[in-house]
């Protein structure tokens, strides 16, 4: 018998300790994602999660955390020029990006260090 994958179930960000609202205000009103309850067995862990499309972003604490600059979810988005916009908003520091073929895309980091990179796929 084989296996295979079929997909992402969730991409786990770190955060420090007390992140809960900042990530809170970053995932969820500014990227307009729904956050989503944690099992009650993990709510003691800090954190928090969202909906991202049909995968979740879990924010988990970590002890002596340190940002990811380089490693990074790749979300993507439709109409990424609105986006841009409500990032521009919100003063948030956008890293434009070489295109790769067929798809657009810019970074910015969440409000601990992390980086995120988001791209809209051409002709979609």
């Amino acid at each position: 018998m084989s296996f295979h994958f079929q997909g992402i179930d969730h991409v786990q960000v770190a955060a420090p300790k007390d992140c809960e609202g900042k990530a809170r205000d970053f995932y969820g009103r500014v990227l307009r994602l729904e956050e989503i309850p944690k099992p009650e067995n993990l709510i003691g862990r800090g954190g928090c999660w969202f909906q991202c499309g049909h995968q979740e972003i879990h924010i988990g604490v970590e002890e002596n955390f340190v940002p990811a600059k380089k490693a990074h979810p790749g979300l993507i988005v439709k109409n990424i020029h609105v986006l841009k916009k409500i990032l521009l908003q919100e003063n948030i520091k956008i890293q434009e990006e070489p295109p790769i073929e067929g798809r657009t895309r810019l970074h910015v980091y969440d409000p601990f260090g992390n980086r995120l990179e988001f791209l809209e796929y051409i002709n979609e």
